[in-house]
């Protein structure tokens, strides 16, 4: 009975609990409507945008465009050096700069150096102040990837240029400007196979000469063939005469 009692009416058993958010399955595409007061909270809170002007994109890349040219001084004396550097040299070539190792870039700056040739490298901002209204204006395009420029101040050395750019390939040529006129590629590679100004004007000195000795030889050319036939003619009396005497001679002998 006692058991009875014990394991009957005495024994408890805890629930079962399974707790669930919402009571039926959460729809996505229309939610339920918030709370009244959580309802307000958002509204209260929903960010506001301001609705762009028509010409806002204009009014804010000319804002850009003048937070850029803000004057910076070392840049203006950095372009200087620039214009300095394209006023006073006889030879520029303009490189397109490919990925390449320091360590290679500072051996060619090396070979070159050698020769009296320097290489600079200088950003677009640079190269805007330094060629501004100038007649190297033309060679802004260039600067839109990064370029190396190379300097020389006599126009010879075009053909060291060339050997050392053969043994970079990273380093591609894209122009040049040589005595102050500005070459396409080909034209600047044209002009390392011309003779310097020197043997130029020692061969054009030889032409000159030869056709001022032509034309003397030619109006004394018909002096000197009367000469030559009076000569002949003169030769040939004497000879004539020389003959009769010694004829002459041999028929006394013989009487």
């Amino acid at each position: 009975m006692s058991n009875f009692i014990i394991n009957g009416l005495l024994q408890s058993r805890n629930p079962l609990l399974t707790f669930r958010r919402f009571r039926g399955k959460i729809n996505i595409q229309r939610p339920r409507p918030p709370h009244y007061e959580r309802a307000r909270v958002l509204e209260i809170i929903k960010p506001y945008y301001k609705k762009p002007e028509f010409d806002a994109p204009c009014i804010d890349a000319e804002r850009m465009q003048q937070s850029k040219t803000v004057n910076n001084p070392y840049e203006t004396i950095i372009a200087r050096e620039a214009r300095n550097w394209f006023e006073h040299s006889k030879l520029v070539a303009l490189l397109h700069v490919n990925s390449i190792r320091q360590e290679d870039m500072f051996k060619v700056q090396v070979a070159l150096h050698r020769h009296n040739i320097s290489v600079k490298v200088y950003g677009k901002s640079i190269m805007r102040k330094a060629v501004a209204d100038t007649k190297f204006e033309a060679i802004m395009p260039l600067f839109e990837a990064k370029t190396a420029i190379i300097f020389s101040p006599e126009g010879q050395k075009i053909k060291h240029v060339l050997n050392v750019l053969k043994k970079t390939p990273q380093l591609v040529l894209m122009g040049g400007i040589v005595e102050g006129k500005l070459l396409s590629r080909n034209e600047f590679m044209a002009y390392a196979t011309m003779p310097d100004l020197t043997t130029v004007r020692a061969q054009f000195a030889a032409v000159l000469d030869n056709v001022g000795g032509k034309i003397v030889a030619d109006l004394q050319c018909h002096q000197s063939q009367l000469v030559n036939l009076l000569d002949a003619y003169a030769k040939n009396n004497s000879q004539t005469d020389e003959t009769s005497s010694v004829s002459g001679a041999d028929k006394k002998e013989d009487s």
